[in-house]
């Protein structure tokens, strides 16, 4: 019986794992997926925890609940990936021999890589909401904090949800709104790109949500240092930012088994062919989600569109036919504005982010950067598709794994 092993039981590696079971032959193929942890994450849910809108049962589930039958699920942690010799060394000492490799890792923060990040004030008064302890941490200062210089950071690109930081930003804005204490609250955005996102239409409209907000922007910050007795942040010009609250985004990172097996770049992620999602070294390890190079947006839809086209591709590698290179970078996402509402973004590789209607052209009902009450519905909603739908990799067809052009306004 030939093999695939799945590493990461995350949200790419769950979809990947749901959807192989259900096209590949039982007799023939044998599932294995690892991971060493037990529980797992929502990770979009982290935005919401710190404001008290999702509370730690929205957002961790057991891992064995996602886990389709007929699929071994082996929980510890992979030490070493020996590619010539289809091989994955286990901490236990195992060996785990595999015909395909699908590399599901995902990445993480590495707040040690700037000077006094995780310094004597981390959780204190610089904080992250990448992870649910930081989330949750956060959520706890938040509750009590009687106000000051908050500011929310990001280090480098790229970076989980790239919107992310500025939906904390707005939703920030709203919730010392609602505690009748905005007037106590300066809040700055600090980015090291030259402007509030990555493509220039949203841009623009994310920047006026900035200024109507009440919220400075700082750009082009490229931070050296967390100055935690001073409570400033400082760029490699000397640009000082003071805090009273430092919510920051640091460095993502792919797995260290990446770095420890040879398959990653300077940040740990995977060199992926962008359409085909097949390693550039290994023609049998295949690579989505978090723990790619590609140029796509590291965010849960992005992995759902990755999972259905990957699953199509690994039969045709089974079969030895040619790969489809049909991944066209195809990202959509909520972004919340705080007070109720959102505005909602879909680009690809080659078309930024316009105006339009979502997911029936003309019809909608979702309109595209604009932002409205049934974005936000919209958003809150995906909780459950995610939970239901997504990780067990039901099709949701009404909306296309490729970019649609229909309907938008460019």
């Amino acid at each position: 019986m030939k093999k695939i092993l799945i590493l990461g039981s995350g949200t790419a590696g769950t979809m990947m794992a749901n959807h192989l079971r259900h096209e590949l032959d039982k007799e023939n193929w044998e599932i294995n997926i690892i991971d060493q942890r037990q529980e797992h994450y929502y990770q979009p849910g982290y935005l919401f925890l710190p404001f008290d809108i999702y509370g730690p049962e929205d957002i961790v589930k057991e891992i064995r609940d996602f886990i389709p039958r007929g699929v071994n699920l082996i929980s510890d942690r992979a030490e070493l990936i020996i590619p010539e010799s289809k091989q994955v060394i286990m901490q236990n000492g195992d060996v785990i021999h595999y015909d395909i490799l699908i590399i599901a890792t995902g990445c993480d923060i590495a707040p040690e890589e700037v000077e006094g990040m995780k310094g004597s004030e981390w959780k204190k008064s610089v904080f992250d909401f990448y992870t649910f302890d930081g989330a949750l941490a956060l959520r706890d200062k938040l509750r009590n904090w009687e106000g000051g210089k908050l500011v929310v950071h990001i280090t480098e690109m790229p970076i989980k949800c790239p919107v992310a930081p500025l939906e904390f930003s707005f939703l920030a804005d709203s919730y010392f709104k609602h505690k009748k204490m905005r007037n106590k609250v300066e809040i700055t955005y600090v980015t090291p790109l030259s402007g509030a996102f990555t493509k220039p239409k949203a841009t623009e409209t994310l920047s006026h949500l900035l200024v109507e907000k009440g919220i400075r922007q700082i750009n082009d910050f490229g931070i050296k240092k967390v100055d935690n007795e001073n409570k400033k942040i400082i760029d490699y010009e000397g640009r000082e930012v003071p805090f009273d609250l430092l919510v920051t985004v640091p460095t993502n990172k792919g797995d260290v088994l990446m770095e420890r097996s040879g398959l990653g770049d300077d940040l740990n992620f995977v060199p992926t062919h962008k359409a085909t999602l097949q390693s550039l070294k290994h023609p049998d390890i295949f690579v989505l989600g978090d723990a790619t190079n590609i140029p796509a947006s590291k965010a849960g839809s992005v992995s759902h569109f990755e999972a259905e086209i990957l699953t199509e591709n690994i039969k045709r590698y089974i079969a030895g036919e040619p790969l489809k290179e049909e991944f066209d970078g195809h990202a959509n996402c909520f972004v919340e504005t705080g007070n109720g509402k959102a505005l909602l973004i879909d680009f690809n590789y080659t078309h930024e982010p316009v105006e339009g209607a979502f997911p029936f052209p003309g019809i909608g009902p979702l309109r595209l950067l604009h932002e409205s009450r049934i974005n936000h519905m919209g958003k809150l909603a995906f909780r459950w598709i995610y939970w239901n739908m997504l990780l067990k990799g039901t099709h949701i067809p009404f909306v296309s794994t490729a970019m649609q052009v229909e309907g938008k306004h460019f």
